[in-house]
């Protein structure tokens, strides 16, 4: 995964606006723990694509 670190540094959580951290092939909310996969090296930051934690 190559994404921009700039880009880490400004996108949050759309459910609950915690910060993400890179966690294999996903970025993963600190808050929350929902789980968002990358694709192509594009966040794909929809709650209705989140993996949920559990």
């Amino acid at each position: 995964m190559n994404l921009d670190p700039a880009l880490l540094e400004i996108i949050v959580c759309p459910d609950c606006h915690g910060d993400l951290a890179v966690t294999g092939e996903e970025l993963v909310c600190q808050a929350c723990g929902l789980a968002y996969p990358v694709r192509d090296d594009i966040p794909v930051l929809l709650v209705d694509e989140a993996r949920r934690p559990g």
